[in-house]
């Protein structure tokens, strides 16, 4: 198949795929015209590419995948250099993880003290309020409403 009907059956673009070639990722043949020749197998490398892409590698890391799938194997991810980029990922993820776990507990914190403030001060206002209506009747205006507490 030429390189037009390639990029719309794996949803992507010529370009991108040009790029691919240049990267190393993906071999075109060429036809006696020069046109780029591509068949079944270039798109089961394509949707690896980019199924590993979706889950956020980096294209230089979807390599072991390719090379393990022109090796003829029957999965990209069934190569031992394939499974270490697995172990890799999931590395950074728990890292990313634990990362945003703190970031979590940081602003779970703040919105409990933030929280609690806005209690004080509506206890606080509630007790001024009651100390006017039990006065002159009409001293002061209400303190401002905030917007972000209903």
């Amino acid at each position: 198949m030429r390189i037009g009907e390639l990029a719309k059956r794996a949803g992507t673009s010529t370009r991108t795929l040009r790029y691919y070639e240049s990267r190393g990722l993906l071999a075109a043949r060429r036809t006696g015209n020069g046109y780029r020749d591509y068949d079944e197998d270039d798109l089961r490398l394509l949707r690896q590419i980019r199924t590993l892409q979706d889950f956020g590698f980096e294209l230089e890391e979807t390599r072991p995948f390719v090379d393990c799938l022109r090796a003829g194997h029957p999965a990209g991810d069934s190569c031992p250099a394939s499974l270490a980029v697995y172990r890799r990922k999931l590395g950074e993820l728990d890292g990313l993880i634990g990362q945003l776990a703190g970031v979590r507990e940081q602003v779970a914190r703040q919105l409990a003290a933030a929280e609690e403030a806005a209690g004080e001060a509506a206890g606080e206002a509630a007790g001024e309020a009651a100390g006017q209506t039990a006065g002159a009747g009409g001293g002061e205006p209400p303190a401002p409403r905030c917007e972000m507490t209903g």
